[in-house]
């Protein structure tokens, strides 16, 4: 056995397929045992079980020789090479425009307000004048928890402009970002969760006029300064006079597409002025505050701002998806 020779790198392999191995020579001479006559069996098993011992250590002793010499009070390691690169993470896309619209909305003074996405149905419904038999309470749209019927995960962020309400008197300016709930078919043009957000502006001599001016603004500022703007009559019941706010198409500038289903205009949010009795139910007095509130879908400012045309993309994490948005502040 001390033929092997140390400074070969593979002859710690070489030696235990040759002497242990399962076609070995030590197995080998095991099964011979059987031809050796009865006395002289224990005898000959004690020799070769010492035998199978020795090879053994003598394996184990060419492993060792084999194993990389380390420096003396240093390491085997060249720290001058580079290390592994990592890859680099990008912010997603509705995290850009949810805090570019925040941070539009906190120069006109807007703070931001935040709350549950578990709701009871009174901050979620009752209070923002929604009457038990209104369509939007339909288990169609929304997703009730079943241990506690009069609990759901809340279908917009009106919820905490109430608990806001509910918890501060006149003058509020606040913003509401957050996720919602609704229990839609998910397709290219909707899914069961997406983003919001919502404005609240409550005081004295509060008009449409000053709804219409804010949010001239924030498409001016969010947009673009080329971007029309139009207003139409809506209905919401927590909103009286409602309107629904359009701009031009910035996919086809007004020419006609499938995204602006060919009319030249897109419909991103929906305002309107503070129904007197929202008011009454948080002990506002209508006589005295008037107030306007709005609300929008980050998804759709992200999908004109970056002509994205699937919300699936805004949740699947195709890390090819996101990578286009990181070089975007």
């Amino acid at each position: 056995m001390s033929q092997f020779d140390a400074a070969q790198p593979d002859s710690a392999e070489v030696f235990r397929i040759r002497f242990l191995g399962t076609k070995g020579q030590i197995k080998a001479l095991m099964g011979e045992l059987k031809n050796v006559s009865p006395e002289q069996r224990k005898a000959m098993g004690q020799h070769l079980n010492e035998l199978k011992v020795l090879a053994e250590q003598q394996w184990e002793s060419l492993k060792e020789s084999q194993q990389p010499t380390v420096i003396a009070g240093g390491n085997s390691m060249d720290r001058t090479l580079p290390g592994t690169p990592l890859p680099v993470g990008t912010r997603h896309p509705l995290s850009l425009v949810r805090n570019e619209i925040v941070a539009i909305f906190r120069r006109l003074g807007f703070a931001v307000a935040e709350g549950p996405e578990i709701e009871d149905d009174w901050h979620n419904f009752g209070a923002m004048n929604l009457p038990e038999d209104h369509p939007a309470r339909d288990m169609q749209d929304t997703f009730y928890i079943q241990q506690e019927p009069a609990w759901l995960l809340r279908t917009h962020t009106s919820s905490v402009q109430a608990r806001v309400m509910e918890q501060q008197q006149p003058p509020i300016r606040v913003i509401c970002p957050g996720r919602v709930y609704r229990n839609e078919t998910i397709s290219a043009r909707a899914h069961c969760f997406f983003h919001q957000v919502e404005g609240l502006y409550i005081d004295e001599h509060v008009s449409f006029a000053d709804l219409k001016q804010t949010l001239y603004f924030f498409v001016q500022e969010m947009l673009g300064k080329n971007v029309k703007v139009r207003f139409r009559p809506s209905y919401f019941p927590f909103t009286e006079p409602s309107a629904e706010m359009d701009i031009s198409c910035l996919i086809c500038e007004g020419k006609g597409c499938s995204v602006c289903k060919h009319s030249g205009w897109v419909e991103i949010l929906g305002s309107g002025m503070v129904h007197p009795r929202v008011l009454e139910n948080f002990s506002i007095d209508p006589n005295k505050y008037t107030g306007f509130a709005f609300g929008m879908g980050i998804e759709r400012i992200t999908q004109l701002k970056y002509q994205i045309n699937d919300l699936r993309l805004y949740s699947q994490n195709d890390v090819r998806f996101l990578q286009q948005f990181s070089g975007v502040v």
